[in-house]
């Protein structure tokens, strides 16, 4: 059975429809992994994820891990119920009132107190071992940030061998842009970094989407950002950015045609921010 199985049983489903009983037994797993003195911070963002929020901190909660970690909440000014999911789950959490991926990380990166930092996305699953795997990763010699690999949720919208394939072809096109651009490769949702650095460089707060690989491109100056492939790292997410480019064959077309547009980056390495695309920038 795979390791993600009951979690789904409350994914996308409203709160108010989630037993009790496993309410409080999130709440009081996540109570014992935290810690006063935590090695490393693991900061959930949420925005309106009222039904997909439960699952992450339930996979989370039951994570294995040897180092003293912290787990705390950002609730990016939501309208629905996650401010109440984070609640019943006990643990701290910081309400940021201006929207948008930057705003949010830089908010828990506020209030974070481990050495290191791990993203976290509420909208994905995190397999037993991945807390443990990324700080591992962290505390190789010259690393300064770490990101990882994942696959989409099994759904009826999308064929399982299809997902497999385009996963597959993903991954293959992540490694090798990470021989010279590494911050090409990295998402939010697995991502994690040394905390005195990512206050250092800083979160972009202004951009739609890519203030991960921005901080990973700010990041490089001090250190590798090493690509975790173990599958022990490897998250499981909701499948709707493929939707948004309509079918499953439509996504991987739009990423391909992607790809061959910036085939240079396989060769040449970044070193300053490239010009931002207006649409990509907050109005």
């Amino acid at each position: 059975m795979p390791w993600y199985t009951k979690y789904l049983s409350v994914f996308e489903k409203p709160f108010s429809s989630v037993p009790p009983e496993i309410v409080e037994e999130v709440k009081e797993k996540l109570h014992r992994l935290n810690s006063e003195q935590p090695l490393a911070s693991v900061v959930v963002v949420a925005h309106n994820e009222e039904t997909r929020l439960l699952s992450c901190l339930w996979s989370l909660s039951e994570n294995i891990c040897r180092y003293p970690v912290e787990i705390i909440g950002v609730n990016n000014n939501s309208d629905d119920r996650t401010g109440e999911v984070f609640e019943a789950t006990g643990i701290p959490v910081y309400f940021e009132e201006k929207k948008s991926c930057g705003y949010a990380r830089r908010c828990g990166l506020n209030h974070a107190r481990g050495k290191y930092y791990i993203c976290i996305d509420s909208d994905t699953m995190y397999p037993p071992h991945y807390i443990e795997t990324m700080i591992t990763g962290l505390q190789k010699p010259g690393v300064i940030a770490v990101s990882s690999l994942w696959s989409f949720m099994p759904d009826t919208n999308h064929s399982k061998w299809g997902l497999k394939m385009y996963e597959l072809l993903r991954d293959l096109y992540i490694r090798a842009i990470y021989l010279n651009r590494p911050e090409r490769g990295v998402r939010g949702m697995v991502f994690a970094y040394i905390a005195e650095y990512g206050r250092k460089v800083g979160y972009r707060v202004e951009l739609v989407r890519g203030e991960d690989g921005s901080m990973a491109l700010g990041l490089r100056k001090y250190g590798k950002i090493k690509l975790i492939t173990s599958r022990k790292a490897r998250a499981l997410t909701a499948s709707n950015t493929l939707d948004a480019d309509g079918s499953l064959f439509d996504s991987f077309k739009v990423r391909v045609t992607r790809a061959l547009k910036n085939f240079n980056f396989f060769f040449t390495k970044q070193t300053k921010p490239s010009q931002d695309e207006e649409s990509n920038l907050i109005k």
